[in-house]
């Protein structure tokens, strides 16, 4: 797509889980001519930390499929967030406007005016990310010209279930997509296949009964993969220890369960 003269680009292009080998083709065509990737990352960035880790993460995959040398990362300072506000929905709106005001800041400084930027979005960027909101933000405000094009990913829920081989449903059920934040909110008849992310707190321990099957995994596509699989009353305190365990080794961790009723 050609942008009209005078209006940046910028390219939201989903990237799957983390392994370099599960971006699509259109995503590799759309990463190509591409000026400058910009990256939203927290302000530490040291030798193992989060930040250089998830940037080094997305550095292979420009490496594997542009080749070194070949692009450019422009790094935005994330703005802060209340981890327990009094009312989250207010904290989150007030801390994506705060990102878009960057977004918006960076795409000006770094970008022609006919340029074309990108974001490179963990999984896909329909799904639980907040990148199109913040780009829809910046188009409204009308204070850079901006055409926005959307690239799916592979999906963590679809890693998830291909590294255990399993599918997502049984014949005919439902599928909840949810939050660990809502987990305890689902009404009961539609609890029956529930895709669990953002669950920092393993909040399936106090919602989900013990003969509730889990299928758990972190990581997924990389070569810190854990999967772990069996009734919660099984295995819930292990994947509790385990991603407390992993997130202190690697500073960083993603995960996402399916949580099925018998």
């Amino acid at each position: 797509m050609t942008s009209p003269a005078g209006v940046r680009t910028l390219r939201v292009i989903g990237i799957g889980p983390g392994d370099p080998r599960q971006i699509t083709i259109e995503a590799v065509d759309a990463m190509t001519g591409v000026d400058a990737f910009f990256v939203l990352e927290k302000s530490s960035r040291g030798k193992g930390s989060t930040t250089d880790t998830l940037i080094g993460v997305r550095e292979q995959i420009c490496d594997r499929h542009l080749g070194a040398g070949n692009y450019r990362f422009v790094e935005v300072v994330d703005p802060p967030r209340r981890s327990d506000p009094d009312d989250y929905d207010a904290e989150v709106r007030r801390w994506h406007d705060e990102r878009a005001t960057r977004i918006e800041d960076a795409l000006r400084a770094e970008l022609a005016d006919d340029g074309v930027g990108a974001i490179l979005v963990w999984g896909d960027p329909g799904l639980y990310d907040s990148t199109l909101r913040i780009a829809d933000a910046i188009v409204e405000r009308g204070r850079v010209p901006l055409q926005i094009e959307v690239v799916a990913g592979v999906t963590s829920a679809s890693a998830l279930t291909a590294a255990h081989r399993i599918l997502a449903n049984r014949i005919g059920e439902p599928i909840l997509v949810t939050t660990g934040r809502r987990l305890a909110d689902t009404p009961p008849g539609i609890d029956t296949n529930q895709i669990v992310m953002l669950d920092a707190d393993c909040t399936f321990r106090h919602t989900a009964a013990h003969d509730d099957h889990i299928w758990w995994g972190a990581y997924l596509g990389t070569p810190h993969e854990i999967l772990i699989s069996g009734t919660v009353g099984d295995v819930g305190d292990r994947i509790a220890e385990e991603r407390a365990q992993a997130r202190a080794e690697h500073g960083w961790i993603m995960d996402i369960y399916l949580l099925r009723k018998p």
